[in-house]
């Protein structure tokens, strides 16, 4: 394995990007150029929002291939184009061989939501401290226990069982499906989950299957409903549990959708919300006649929660 190594001014970075992927890099990184320097730059975002800029004003850009011909070819290919005029060659090195697989499951470990509910990756033992232990791996949807929001929503399901068990619960945005899969370890009878993605409702349904096939019906169907937006019109009525761990904006666009499906007495989680945007959530809640308030809150983030009347 050789890494190519060029500097571009923050302009050439997009076309640099992919011209590399074009010549068949086996990955492409950016980094500051003037890194761990007084002419280092912060670049970065809100969750959910484009970042001000896609690159540093001087950026560093690394690329592997499977060999040092191959590199080479490539450099020599994207320095022939006119826009490669200001792209600097920094050097081509072999790269030390590496278990990636190991590497990458290394930086997932178990992850405790209560004393005895947990998260644990399958390459993982399961803790002795977990009664109930959800077996989820990183993959393509979002939700794996370790981002605050997910970690808020999975300790409101298992302190509040008693709102949802032996009833249907609803997951709007469900990702992973991690937050109906908690709901029904912790004694849902069912569970309905939405998301937009394709590859979200795979996921979905994949961790299903993986961890509560034992509460499978008698005709070997899973307790879980999982698809597209359209799987949940009006027609599906209402729940004692709405989740939905999005994000601010699409929440309060939802704020009609979801306060409609929340039942009698029922109750509405809502995660993905930046504690700066407590205000506006509690606004937008309030004209569909819920009250929101904060219900925990870690590392910027905040759980809300509603109540609607009996």
């Amino acid at each position: 394995m050789f890494e190519l190594t060029l500097l571009a001014k923050e302009a050439e970075v997009d076309t640099l990007s992919d011209a590399l992927m074009e010549v068949e890099a086996l990955s492409v990184s950016v980094e500051d150029a003037d890194a761990d320097t007084e002419h280092e730059e912060a670049l970065w975002g809100e969750p959910g929002m484009p970042v001000p800029r896609e690159a540093w004003q001087r950026s560093t850009i690394k690329s592997l291939f499977p060999s040092e011909a191959e590199a080479l070819e490539a450099v020599t290919l994207i320095l022939a184009q006119d826009w490669a005029t200001d792209i600097h060659v920094q050097g081509i090195q072999p790269v030390d061989e590496q278990d990636w697989v190991r590497l990458t499951q290394s930086q997932f470990q178990p992850v405790p939501i209560t004393d005895t509910f947990w998260i644990v990756p399958t390459w993982h033992e399961v803790p002795p401290a977990a009664t109930v232990a959800m077996r989820l791996d990183p993959g393509l949807a979002f939700g794996t226990g370790t981002h605050p929001t997910t970690r808020m929503c999975l300790k409101w399901i298992a302190q509040n069982a008693s709102a949802y068990q032996g009833r249907t619960v609803l997951d709007y945005g469900c990702g992973s499906g991690i937050l109906a899969i908690g709901a029904l370890l912790h004694g849902a009878k069912w569970a309905d989950a939405v998301d937009i993605d394709p590859a979200a409702v795979e996921a979905a349904l994949a961790n299903a299957e993986a961890n509560v096939a034992h509460l499978k019906d008698t005709n070997g169907a899973l307790p879980l409903l999982v698809g597209l937006p359209d799987l949940v019109g009006e027609a599906k009525g209402a729940y004692p549990v709405v989740l939905a761990n999005i994000l601010a904006t699409p929440l309060k666009m939802l704020a009609p959708l979801l306060a409609g499906h929340v039942a009698a007495g029922g109750h509405l989680v809502l995660a993905g919300i930046l504690a700066r945007q407590e205000q506006e959530l509690k606004d937008a809640y309030a004209e569909v006649g819920l009250q929101l308030q904060v219900a925990n809150a870690e590392e910027g983030w905040i759980l809300m929660t509603a109540s609607k009347a009996a």
